[in-house]
């Protein structure tokens, strides 16, 4: 399997039944899974199909989870996404090496 090679940020587009959302993308390989803006994912309808528990720099706690459907560098890859309070962060999404394992590498210097 060919690797894409992604930067630090990507361009992604979200997918929901109705509903697409294109913004910038926070690739992070010290993060086991991906995570999406609360009112995000409710803006794009995405529903919870359970809830988790994870460590993050803020400590351990209980996340919701939801199912999402997005285009990363021309490849449309589907997977799970912890909700987290995003806002006063620098990018709404931020994909983890549950989705970097499915065949993205990273360079630092790709613009």
């Amino acid at each position: 399997m060919e690797k894409t090679v992604l930067g630090l940020i990507e361009e992604v587009k979200i997918l929901s039944k109705d509903r697409e959302e294109t913004i910038l993308a926070k690739i992070d390989t010290g993060a086991d899974k991906s995570s999406i803006d609360m009112a995000l994912a409710s803006k794009l309808g995405l529903n919870l199909i359970k809830t988790i528990r994870i460590k993050s720099a803020e400590g351990k706690s209980v996340r919701p989870v939801v199912n999402a459907k997005l285009i990363l560098a021309g490849r449309e890859v589907e997977d799970l996404f912890t909700l987290s309070n995003r806002k006063k962060l620098r990018h709404q999404v931020l994909i983890g090496q549950n989705i970097l394992k499915k065949g993205f590498i990273i360079d630092p210097n790709k613009e």
